[in-house]
């Protein structure tokens, strides 16, 4: 058996423990602490989907995410001596919410590690649940920087880690979600769909649903620019992935979790495909244990459904808490079924709209920019509004390349239509025109310099 074969069979094993028992019986350690939140209907999503779709509303959760369910149940489950050494974690912020809620809720002192580019939102949240019980240290852009100097602590203090999402304990808590959905619904669900970051719900939730509700399916979606469950299925186990995209901040994560991997794998995951995205995988039987399938969505479709949420629903969701919402699209669903998204959180900084509406337009294909060279003439800057503008189509962004000519020469030129449609015509009047203009396409170099 080779090296990684054994490291694989060893997280199996440790894993053993984690049952629809044991999620119980965490459900019934936390009961008194987390809501049970709601599960409800969604007219909107149904009709658009023709199926039955329920939100599973974990934004509602007293820290306004899941995470206190895992967090809590590891932290009451330490001994004397583990309490008074303290605890210590890393978080994109949701995790260390639930931390700081159970730091003062049982009076133990814990330091909590989180990315600089934590939304203010959730750092200010920290410290109100943490109050005088938790210390919040910023460091590092992401989640793995955060974690490494956690564990650095550990190291350095004998504290406990209190991992987001690669511990049995944190699983089972979070695993708690399921026991709830079933619970709630008069019959077992048809499809789950569920957010993944670091694979602790998802981990749990199917464990439950496996032995609960072995016929339902389980999607799993993660962020396109931080797919890392799909790329440890795709390796045989957990990788690095060498750059993600920090903006789904719940959901961002390097590396998914040993645990989480176990857990999955040992259910019967196993990767369909080793081509292109979305990656499909399931068990050795779907007839008698449901389907698990794997997919990543398109940060700028994740915002477009934040936005449909909040206007519609009045959800304020955050990103990673739109990502199952954003995925029903491309989920195959039958007319009539029952499917459950569940909205993880709804810890979201309102000052990050500007960017979300701007990632939105652009998915919607409504926001494109160019380079437009304008002719050094009179009248170069009314020919173009006049003659190439569509009369539906704004210019929301001009700025001279050149500052030392602020009225001549090339500018960046952002432009929104009226209708996707109408980019065509956009294109076509550009062509014919005597001004010269070159599209910058999402993910090419010159693009990244505007986000």
């Amino acid at each position: 058996m080779s090296s990684s074969s054994h490291h694989v069979a060893d997280l199996h094993d440790s894993l053993a423990a984690l049952t629809a028992d044991d999620i119980d019986a965490a459900a019934k350690r936390i009961g008194d602490v987390i809501a049970a939140t709601p599960l409800q209907r969604s007219d909107r999503l149904s009709a658009a989907t023709g199926a039955n779709v329920y939100l599973k509303r974990e934004d509602l959760q007293v820290v306004r995410s899941y995470k206190l369910r895992g967090a809590y149940n590891l932290i009451v489950q330490l001994t004397a001596a583990e309490r008074a050494a303290g605890v210590v974690a890393a978080s994109a912020g949701n995790h260390a919410q639930g931390v700081a809620f159970a730091c003062r809720a049982m009076g133990i002192v814990g330091r909590i590690y989180v990315p600089t580019n934590t939304p203010k939102q959730k750092r200010d949240r920290i410290k109100v649940h943490g109050q005088e019980f938790v210390e919040l240290i910023a460091v590092g852009t992401t989640y793995d920087a955060a974690a490494a100097a956690a564990a650095d602590d550990v190291a350095r203090t004998g504290a406990t880690m209190v991992p987001p999402f690669d511990d049995v304990r944190t699983a089972a808590g979070q695993g708690t979600i399921a026991a709830e959905i079933l619970a709630q619904l008069d019959e077992s669900p048809d499809t789950v769909i569920v957010p993944v970051g670091g694979g602790g719900c998802i981990a749990g939730v199917a464990t439950y649903l496996h032995e609960r509700a072995p016929r339902a399916t389980i999607v799993g979606v993660e962020p396109a620019g931080a797919a890392s469950m799909t790329a440890a299925l795709v390796a045989g186990g957990p990788v690095t992935l060498p750059e993600i995209d920090p903006f789904v901040d719940g959901a961002a994560v390097r590396r998914i979790g040993d645990v989480p991997f176990a857990a999955l794998t040992r259910l019967g995951a196993r990767a369909m495909s080793h081509g292109s995205l979305p990656l499909v995988f399931s068990t050795e039987s779907k007839i008698d244990k449901g389907e698990f399938a794997m997919m990543h969505i398109d940060e700028g479709a994740i915002c477009t459904a934040m936005l449909e949420l909040y206007q519609n629903e009045g959800i304020i969701a955050e990103p990673a808490g739109a990502l199952s919402v954003a995925a029903l699209p491309s989920v195959h669903l039958a007319p009539g079924s029952t499917v459950v998204c569940l909205i993880s959180g709804g810890n979201n900084d309102v000052s990050r709209y500007g960017e979300i509406l701007e990632r939105s337009l652009v998915h919607l294909g409504l926001k494109h920019y160019f380079l437009v060279d304008f002719p050094q003439e009179p009248g170069a800057l009314r020919s173009f509004l006049d003659r190439v503008l569509g009369p539906d189509d704004d210019i929301t962004l001009f700025e001279y390349v050149k500052r030392n000519n602020r009225e001549t020469g090339a500018a960046l030129v952002g432009v929104e239509l009226g209708s996707a449609d109408g980019l065509s015509g956009l294109l076509e009047r550009m062509k014919v025109s005597r001004i010269q203009c070159e599209q910058l396409e999402p993910g090419s170099p010159a693009y990244r310099y505007l986000t």
